[in-house]
């Protein structure tokens, strides 16, 4: 453990070193987020604070490169360099998005390079977990895997719509899951603790740390497309390669929780930034618009419309990404009879929180409505 803390500890402090250094790049050279319609920010904000997170993580997978605790990790340099390509790939793509505004389907093409890097890598989906079905076929594989990477990429992009709020949610969901990682692995081997997901999530908790102080409300920097397709590369990296022990978790139980818990935690760990990648896409259809049309329907646009500040609006999605990620995980821990009590009282009491507002708002509205309808009808009468 203490060799994953320092690999976090260290990825922090480069993050918090360099954002500043970004920042100021991202000015100079004009990489500004522009006002628009749909944004909540009312100044402009220099964006490349992805770029500092991306610099800090290669850092980070650097140092753990030379401890001699991640050793069976670097033994097979083949997924490494997939993954340095990919970050690299993300690099390019997110830095020049941030300077020129790519279209959409360019930035497409730049994400599934990125993944399709990391599985010819060899970091693929190997089995599904439903009845244990392994894919064989490598095509196969690497179709999956692209399409998981791209997916996690694009979810978190579409949730990165208030200051610190998919930086926020990534490190929850990323503590969550690097906690099971780390204890799958202590379980599943005898003498190498040493695993490539747990890894990838300390390099993304000490990026998200490292950037949180910079990106909180009001923010001075964004993480721009650079940033958000790193969060969406190392969750979703992770993810895959955790389904590479699922052969040695036949019939492995742990806690008494279906070995398929990696997958389920999986979802687990991005189901808000799902949700609302999936109810966009569904939103702009319906409409007949292009899914990758930009529109302020997310689910933190109506929370902020809803009467909610910014930080109040950030503060309730990571009550959720927190009661969801880690509320999962504790069913490593927990009997199932014993948590879901637990449970159905803290999702009324989170749901009493997220709705009261937005009730006590809308009847505001309302008693507002009123004097304005009979007003009206006082200055033009009625027949």
């Amino acid at each position: 453990m203490r060799a994953y803390l320092l690999v976090v500890l260290v990825t922090t402090l480069a993050c918090v070193s360099l954002t500043p250094l970004l920042r100021e790049v991202g000015r100079r050279a004009g990489a500004w987020t522009p006002l628009r319609d749909r944004d909540v920010h009312g100044r402009p904000v220099p964006k490349f604070g992805g770029v500092a997170m991306v610099a800090a993580v290669l850092i980070g997978l650097a140092l753990a490169g030379t401890v001699p605790f991640f050793s069976g990790i670097f033994t097979d340099l083949k997924p490494v360099h997939g993954l340095l390509t990919a970050l690299v790939v993300i690099l390019v793509v997110g830095a020049v998005d941030d300077l020129v505004d790519l279209p959409w389907w360019a930035k497409l093409v730049g994400q599934c390079g990125a993944a399709l890097a990391v599985a010819l890598g060899g970091i693929r989906i190997e089995a599904m977990p439903v009845g244990w079905v392994p894919v064989g076929s490598e095509p196969v594989q690497i179709l999956l895997t692209v399409f998981v990477v791209v997916l996690t990429m694009n979810a978190i992009n579409f949730v990165d719509g208030l200051d610190g709020l998919a930086a926020g949610i990534a490190l929850i969901g990323g503590s969550a899951f690097f906690v099971y990682t780390y204890l799958l692995t202590r379980t599943i081997h005898q003498f190498d603790y040493s695993n490539l997901a747990t890894l990838l999530m300390a390099l993304l908790i000490g990026a998200c740390a490292g950037f949180l102080p910079y990106n909180r409300h009001p923010a001075t920097v964004f993480m721009g497309e650079c940033g958000a397709l790193l969060l969406g590369l190392l969750l979703s990296t992770a993810a895959v390669a955790v389904t590479a022990d699922l052969s040695a978790l036949e019939g492995f139980r742990f806690r008494n929780v279906p070995a398929y818990m990696p997958v389920l935690l999986s979802v687990a760990v991005v189901a808000l930034p799902l949700a609302d990648l999936v109810t966009s896409v569904l939103r702009r259809t319906a409409r007949g618009a292009s899914p990758f049309t930009a529109d302020r329907g997310h689910l933190h646009h109506r929370l902020v419309d809803g009467g909610f500040t910014q930080p109040q609006a950030v503060a309730v999605l990571w009550l959720w990404a927190f009661i969801v990620a880690w509320g999962t995980l504790s069913l490593n821990f927990v009997h199932t009879a014993a948590a879901l009590p637990v449970a159905a009282l803290v999702l009324v009491i989170a749901a009493w929180v997220t709705l009261r507002p937005l009730l006590r708002h809308r009847r505001h509205e309302g008693q507002d409505a009123r004097p304005a309808a009979t007003g009206s009808g006082g200055r033009h009468g009625r027949p």
